[in-house]
């Protein structure tokens, strides 16, 4: 077989991509806790890709920071030149998609989030910059409360790729495989909260 020349990847392979690579560190959590880590970019990752894709509407510009969805309408609007298109801030991304004017498809709903969502989202987005953009220090992070975090995050995810039809998923393999990730990575993380 030859080697392949390129990458290839689009929105919808980075968000199953990342939740199936958050599940294959997962299983390692019960001999390793530094694999925490890797959990946390890898799921906060798969968190931002699906709330791009429950966030589309056919053109993507609510995906982007708001001044940059601006300036892109009015190049539209004028013939160019567009902006360089900079994706919003994880949490900006969560508030839209609990917001039920982003939403346009029949079946497509905001994410309507329990006692513990908001919190947990917060939470994976701190520690997930905590790990990526790592200070010198010393820094000890309680492992008790990190399953239930994740398991938040999964129940995103599920919603808006699974129970929604916010997520027009254009390829079904994409759907199969981010559904058999969540189960898999669900199983696991009530394992080790266990």
């Amino acid at each position: 077989m030859p080697r392949p020349l390129y990458l290839r990847t689009n929105e919808q392979e980075e968000a199953v991509r990342s939740l199936e690579w958050a599940e294959v560190q997962a299983r390692a959590l019960a001999v390793d806790p530094y694999v925490w880590k890797w959990v946390f970019v890898a799921l906060h990752n798969a968190a931002q890709g699906f709330m791009v894709l429950a966030l589309w509407n056919g053109n993507g510009l609510l995906t982007l920071r708001p001044k940059i969805a601006a300036k892109w309408l009015e190049a539209y609007a004028n013939g160019g030149p567009f902006p360089a298109e900079k994706l919003d801030e994880f949490l900006n991304l969560y508030a839209k998609v609990k917001d039920p004017d982003n939403f346009h498809v029949v079946g497509a709903t905001a994410f309507c989030p329990g006692q513990s969502h908001d919190r947990s989202l917060q939470q994976l987005n701190t520690i997930r910059n905590a790990f990526t953009h790592f200070t010198p220090k010393g820094w000890s992070l309680e492992l008790a409360g990190l399953p239930a975090i994740c398991l938040d995050a999964l129940d995103l995810m599920q919603f808006l790729g699974v129970e929604s039809t916010a997520v027009l998923w254009y390829r079904p393999a994409h759907r199969t495989r981010a559904e058999k990730a969540l189960k898999r990575l669900q199983r696991t993380l009530n394992n080790v909260a266990a």
